[in-house]
């Protein structure tokens, strides 16, 4: 057999993966990229870019259709199925070049294409002739779309958002299971592009909110638009002719079923880390409950092992710039393993291109619900915010949340127009540990969507100044003994 020693051995060439290279090979050591699938990264292939492209054309459509509201009347509106699906397969492909194209351009002896699985904490089997022998390991497999057996059973049109950017033209209907962000941006999409659209969603969430008020407000203008089922339960699905028939049910028990025919149905219910398969019986690590190795999110180290874990694989936070970012901190660790140093993991922030756009930032509603410490919120609603009403966008609601005593901004959720620019804003504000005094002082432009966002911050300001409540109960030691 033969063997490959490296310093570092990095597994998968996903986003995460390629920037544990980068940062390995940055700190002069040699590094082995081990990938058993295809180049390109998710983000490129099925993930952000691609789904954008069908989210643009959405929104071309919907245009059309929202311009007599202004007094232009463009027409009748034609959508073509297969223009749509060419453009965004040819720009998702030329997208997935560029990756291309910086992996070809690394050293050949860096890269080695097959399934690895540990045989010890710093071995990798490739196949049934390769060895490869690091002194630091970075497991960066990515994850998986989840669609459970029974529903998987019914035949290949029970798809995930992966099947989606094959298509060489719209289908004419399509169920959607899952209103988080994926099912989101994907069902109205295609409910803008003239696709029968529904959303079932087992529960009331919508995309990553907590806040309930804002929840509400973008279930309700969510709802407004397209057929959204919150808190029903999926009984069956099964083959009916060239398409499936779809049996829901209401949550409440006794509720009768609903019987409807799709061409497709779309799961988007979650992801599975792709950690089984590694052999991690051998690499001596703690698992958690999902098979997931145990690691510090500051220095992505696995216990106290050579092993870091980066991107979708770790199950924390399955969003590219965070992929990006653990990548770099485990192959700056895995470089300089056994010194291993916290990392920069910069303020959380999550944005969903549905229209109205929801974003979240810093410390959410719950997470600070289930501190110990209060905390103070202040409010806009965008239905009369000026700018929001001049293009016909005035839905939605931003809270944000502020500290008692510092009058430091911890975070906000929203729904509203251009969320995705407010939220970066806010997460800046927050990662620099700015008080709401000091964004208040901050420059705000007339007439300017923002100007929402100071409205609310004005509205923390003052319950910043009231006197907080009173402190939480500490609950009642129940050692035994005590």
């Amino acid at each position: 057999m033969e063997t490959i020693q490296c310093d570092v051995a990095v597994i998968g060439a996903g986003t995460a993966g390629l920037s544990a290279y980068r940062a390995a090979r940055n700190a002069g050591k040699h590094v082995v990229l081990i990938e058993d699938g295809p180049h390109g990264t998710t983000c490129a292939r099925v993930g952000c870019m691609p789904s954008k492209l069908l989210i643009a054309a959405a929104e071309a459509a919907h245009a059309v259709r929202e311009a007599p509201g202004f007094g232009v009347h463009p027409g009748e509106l034609n959508i073509d199925g297969k223009a749509v699906m060419q453009r965004v397969r040819s720009e998702r492909d030329r997208f997935v070049g560029f990756v291309l194209e910086n992996v070809a351009a690394m050293p050949a002896e860096d890269k080695v294409h097959g399934r690895a699985r540990f045989t010890a904490p710093d071995r990798l089997q490739i196949g049934a002739n390769l060895e490869v022998a690091a002194k630091a390991v970075v497991i960066a497999t990515g994850s998986s779309p989840e669609i459970p057996s029974g529903w998987a059973a019914a035949g290949p049109r029970v798809i995930s958002s992966d099947a989606v950017f094959e298509w060489t033209d719209l289908p004419r209907s399509v169920a959607v299971i899952g209103a988080g962000v994926i099912g989101l941006e994907l069902g109205q999409a295609l409910h803008r592009l003239g696709v029968r659209v529904v959303l079932i969603a087992r529960g009331d969430s919508v995309a990553q909110l907590k806040d309930p008020q804002v929840r509400a407000s973008a279930a309700q203008a969510l709802g407004e638009e397209m057929d959204i089922r919150f808190r029903t339960e999926v009984a069956a699905i099964q083959r009916a002719g060239d398409g499936l028939e779809l049996r829901t049910r209401g949550a409440n028990c006794g509720t009768e079923e609903r019987v409807e025919q799709f061409d497709y149905v779309l799961v988007t219910t979650g992801r599975t880390p792709n950690v089984s398969g590694l052999g991690l019986d051998h690499s001596g690590l703690a698992l958690d409950e999902k098979g997931v190795p145990k690691f510090d999110r500051h220095t992505m180290q696995c216990g106290e092992s050579c092993i870091f874990i980066a991107g979708d694989a770790s199950a924390e936070i399955p969003l590219l710039p965070e992929a990006a970012d653990q990548g770099r901190i485990a192959g700056a660790n895995a470089a300089s393993y056994p010194g291993v140093k916290r990392g920069l993991r910069r303020t959380p922030l999550a944005i969903t291109f549905s229209e109205p756009q929801i974003a979240t930032v810093g410390q959410g509603y719950q997470e600070l619900l289930n501190g110990r410490e209060h905390f103070a919120i202040g409010a806009v609603s965008f239905d009369d915010q000026g700018r929001s009403r001049v293009m016909r966008q005035n839905k939605g609601l931003l809270r944000v949340y502020g500290e008692y005593g510092s009058g430091r901004f911890l975070g906000a959720e929203m729904v509203g127009p251009r969320a995705e620019h407010i939220g970066h804003l806010l997460a800046w504000a927050h990662q620099a540990r700015m008080t709401i005094d000091q964004m208040l002082d901050m420059p705000f432009y007339h007439p300017v969507v923002e100007e929402g966002l100071r409205t609310a911050l004005r509205d923390l300001s003052k319950e910043l100044q009231k006197p907080p409540p009173p402190p939480k109960p500490v609950p009642n030691d129940c050692t035994p003994g005590c």
